[in-house]
C-alpha cells in the first residue's frame, strides 16, 4: 500500500523526512519506506503520525477523505 497523505502532510509542513522521522524515533530510510509504502505501518506509528498532524487514522489511510477526527 502507498501512503501518498503520509507524504503530502509531512511536505505541507515544509519537513523533511529526517524531521519526521526523529518526531517518530525511528530512521530516515524507515520513514522512508512507510511513505512508499515499501513496509506497513505499525499501528503505533499510525497513532503518532495522526497525533501529530491531527487527522483520524482513517484519513492517512485513504479510507476517508475527511481529515477530521471523529470525537
Amino acid at each position: 500500500m502507498h501512503y501518498p497523505r503520509i507524504r503530502n502532510l509531512r511536505e505541507d509542513k515544509d519537513m523533511t523526512q529526517t524531521q519526521m522521522a526523529s518526531i517518530l524515533s525511528c530512521s530516515q530510510r524507515i520513514y522512508s519506506n512507510y511513505e512508499r509504502g515499501d513496509v506497513d505501518i505499525p499501528t503505533e506509528i499510525l497513532i503518532k503520525l495522526a497525533n501529530y498532524h491531527t487527522v483520524s487514522i482513517d484519513y492517512l489511510l485513504g479510507q476517508t477523505s475527511n481529515p477530521r477526527r471523529n470525537k
